[in-house]
């Protein structure tokens, strides 16, 4: 967008925000009218170890929110020489799942709990058997059934459950509503009503009947919202909140709030049937767009939807990058003692195109990147390990390729899990560290996949870019025209990317190192057991 155009679009509020509180991160995008990112604004911030909580307080996430908007401000001052008072719409993200609860006084009962905690496993358990659906340990409904196991003195007093970007969206707005993205990461959708499962709502009412609590699930839900509907407006108190010095006016339309998984979707243009993206750094996931439900219940596969409520396959791996990055390290640490200085960039993409060289079999090599426990392979704990024999062949290029096949050996299992549903896909979109050298994270992930991965220009916005998005689309979806096609058409038109099929000596080669990897499992188990 021209100077002139759009220090008029910032003037006349035809411009969008989006906002998303990431982990470490929170991120403000600006957009015009070409979707194209305009200015941006950060603040960073940790989760902290409460009473063995992991948690962010209240004064955290408003002081956060509040930094990340004048940094924005301050970047279209720069820019543009223009004051923020208005936008054409405004959309909020967060991280998914986890647990706030308030009393009818607008009290949060109980610290916040993140996604983050692993405190929950018994509650995960009894509803995932109850339901006959897999119910990960992150979920609000988890949470809250887990504090009713506990006898915790809160529940009676709960008004209110939601997460954290429904929380803020509440703040600002006054309403108690939520994307369906994350709405299905607080308890489980029915795919042909678009609404909270009935039956389940039942079935959970049921379960705590005799605790005699003075609410029913449905009363202390956030309502369900659509991408494309509006979710109402800021309000003045809302605005102050939002920008304490005033400049901001009330009025702007708001959007349905996100979790940062349909965010990312957004962002990747990956909401349409038989479309998936997958994010490749220090964890991996990958989000599948069903053309209906799984047939029966996983406990390694986690089910969410789009932002407008189609069934959505998450593989979700706590594990990726982090092994593999920490034997870069040593290599780097290696060089530093023979006085040799290398980029690190140079050092990474050396490594990686030296595992293109790598024998079929990997040279017989096993390696385990389990910093943390990997739900998928069933570990609550983790310990990185690397395994040969004494006739392997222990070579550079089998050593970078063996690492590289592990940092996607969960997510494989999880895709095979995937196949055997008959769960078909035409595209997958890459983003994340993985795929900073090029070729060789793309082609290995397309071996992983089993279908073409393309690395796009704009696949590093990120999820604040893809709520701005969500934002643009509440205000300017033609009659009729759905949340992909307005992606396709006007967002992603000609974007740039480059996309790589699956090749027959990858697979065959992923194939025959997960031989090894499955096998050895028992490995890593003993590891664990025996190595504290």
């Amino acid at each position: 967008m021209e100077n002139l155009a759009a220090k008029e679009a910032i003037r006349s509020g035809k411009t969008y925000l989006g906002i998303e509180l990431g982990s470490t991160r929170i991120k403000a995008v600006l957009i015009g009218d070409d979707y194209i990112p305009m200015a941006s604004g950060s603040h960073e911030w940790e989760n902290k170890l409460v009473d063995n909580i992991w948690t962010y307080s209240l004064e955290d996430i408003w002081g956060g929110i509040q930094d990340c908007y004048k940094d924005l401000a301050k970047d279209v001052k720069a820019k543009y020489d223009e004051e923020l008072t208005t936008f054409g719409g405004i959309g909020f993200s967060a991280m998914m799942h986890g647990y706030m609860v308030f009393d009818k006084a607008g009290k949060l009962l109980v610290p916040f709990r993140t996604w983050r905690n692993t405190i929950t496993g018994e509650a995960s358990d009894v509803l995932s058997e109850l339901f006959q659906y897999n119910i990960p340990q992150r979920w609000s409904i988890a949470h809250l059934y887990q504090a009713i196991l506990k006898g915790e003195k809160h529940v009676p007093d709960i008004d209110y459950m939601t997460t954290l970007e429904g929380y803020v969206h509440w703040m600002l707005t006054g309403e108690r509503i939520l994307g369906i993205g994350d709405c299905a990461g607080m308890f489980p959708i029915d795919g042909e009503t678009k609404d909270y499962n009935q039956k389940m709502v039942d079935q959970f009412d049921a379960l705590v009947a005799d605790k005699n609590f003075p609410w029913k699930l449905r009363d202390i839900m956030p309502k369900i919202g659509y991408a494309g509907d509006k979710a109402g407006v800021l309000t003045a108190e809302g605005a102050k909140l939002l920008d304490p010095s005033g400049k901001l006016q009330a009025g702007i339309p708001m959007c349905p709030p996100e979790g940062d998984a349909g965010t990312g979707m957004v962002a990747t243009n990956s909401v349409g049937k038989r479309t998936c993206n997958v994010s490749a750094g220090t964890s991996v996931f990958a989000m599948v767009v069903l053309e209906k439900d799984l047939t029966k219940l996983h406990r390694e596969i986690d089910m969410v939807t789009t932002p407008d409520g189609a069934p959505v396959a998450m593989v979700h791996c706590n594990n990726c990058t982090s092994d593999l990055n920490a034997w870069v390290g040593l290599f780097e640490q290696f060089l530093g003692a023979m006085n040799v200085t290398v980029d690190k960039n140079k050092l990474y993409e050396t490594l990686y195109k030296e595992a293109l060289k790598a024998d079929t079999d990997c040279g017989n090599l096993v390696a385990y990147n389990y910093f943390s426990g990997e739900h998928i392979t069933h570990f609550e704990e983790g310990r990185p390990l690397f395994v040969r024999m004494p006739d392997s062949k222990f070579s550079l290029a089998n050593f970078m390729r063996t690492h590289l096949f592990t940092a996607m050996g969960a997510l494989k299992i999880g895709m095979d899990i995937l196949k055997e549903e008959n769960v078909a896909l035409d595209q997958v979109v890459g983003h994340g560290g993985l795929f900073k050298t090029e070729e060789v994270g793309q082609r290995f992930m397309a071996a992983a996949m089993g279908a073409p991965v393309t690395v796009m220009e704009t696949a590093g916005e990120g999820g604040a870019w893809g709520c701005a998005l969500l934002a643009s689309y509440m205000q300017n979806k033609a009659e009729g025209e759905t949340l992909a096609q307005f992606l396709a058409n006007k967002v992603f038109a000609g974007a740039k990317g480059i996309t790589l099929a699956p090749k027959a000596e990858d697979v065959e080669s992923f194939e025959c190192f997960m031989k090894g990897y499955r096998n050895g499992l028992g490995i890593e188990a003993k590891a664990v057991e025996l190595h504290r």
